[in-house]
């Protein structure tokens, strides 16, 4: 296991010090999912911890298996426009679970004029003193239109609650309003899609090092993400207490595990898709994701 907090940190700079003295590279030799080469040309493997498969997802089959499902989402989107269809996915996880990366692939090839990406940086003094909620209402779709969230209302639930950006009695009402502001949604005809990525504590503290080697990935290593390191369990607690509170039948968490970026980016698309009969759909494409990888929010306590 990593040290407890409040050695984190410190452990990830001297990992990082000594993963450069002793040689180590990012290399892209598998496309755009960098990994950290030893100077034998070995891949750190901590991907490995606590994770069903004894071997990564191969790039052809990925690619292929990932062509595929975004012909199904194109699919989707065209039948979403010709039917005023409203979608709304949230990306939550921890950091460096690959939310991100997920994302771009979702909308690689959707038509931009009816996909958002929405990313919001910390509210301005205005948006802080609105309900909590509005900052976010303003950028949901109209018909026809998908939206995904790269994070969501659910930072109340985990970054404010963990690094006490909120008081108790706001987090307490975040509790109470988020399974009936979810339900007003769906009631009104749009489709919510709940996804959190989940990451073991090696594997992240090992892709933080590559975005800290890594020239062009070393903008994503924020303060933020430093200081998350101390409060590894102070996380799983508020995650844990967040989908015990809000994963409703009606608004059900989907969790995605994420040590292999490849098998999660697919199942997290086949599980996406898998909710609906749109016009077109491919059977052999959209079927019921990996039980081993993809589970139901609060059947996957621990993940």
């Amino acid at each position: 296991m990593l040290e407890d907090a409040p050695q984190q940190r410190e452990n990830l700079r001297e990992f990082i010090d000594k993963l450069v003295n002793q040689g180590y590279t990012v290399t892209d030799t598998e496309g755009p999912d960098p990994e950290l080469i030893d100077p034998g040309g070995r891949a750190v493997e901590t991907w490995r911890e606590d994770y069903p498969y004894d071997e990564r997802l191969g790039r052809g089959e990925y690619e292929r298996e990932k062509y595929r499902l975004q012909v199904e989402l194109l699919k989707l989107q065209y039948w979403g426009q010709d039917h005023g269809v409203r979608h709304i996915i949230l990306f939550e996880g921890r950091d460096a679970a690959g939310k991100g990366g997920t994302i771009k692939r979702f909308t690689e090839h959707l038509n931009p004029r009816a996909a958002r990406v929405v990313a919001l940086n910390k509210p301005t003094e205005t948006e802080a003193g609105q309900w909590y909620y509005q900052r976010y209402i303003q950028h949901f779709p109209t018909a026809g239109e998908m939206v995904l969230f790269d994070r969501s209302w659910y930072n109340r639930a985990g970054v404010e609650r963990v690094m006490g950006f909120c008081t108790q009695e706001q987090y307490d009402e975040f509790m109470r309003q988020t399974p009936e502001f979810e339900k007003m949604i769906i009631d009104s005809g749009t489709h919510l899609t709940k996804f959190w990525f989940s990451v073991t504590q090696r594997e992240q503290r090992t892709r933080f090092a590559i975005r800290q080697i890594d020239p062009v990935r070393r903008w994503k290593l924020s303060p933020m993400d430093l200081e998350s390191l101390d409060r590894w369990e102070a996380y799983t607690e508020a995650k844990e207490a967040m989908i015990a509170g809000t994963d409703t039948d009606e608004a059900p968490w989907i969790t995605i595990r994420s040590n292999d970026k490849k098998r999660a980016r697919l199942n997290a698309m086949r599980a996406f898709l898998n909710q609906f009969e749109y016009e077109g759909r491919d059977n052999s494409v959209v079927y019921d994701p990996d039980p081993l990888i993809v589970r139901r929010g609060r059947d996957a306590a621990g993940d």
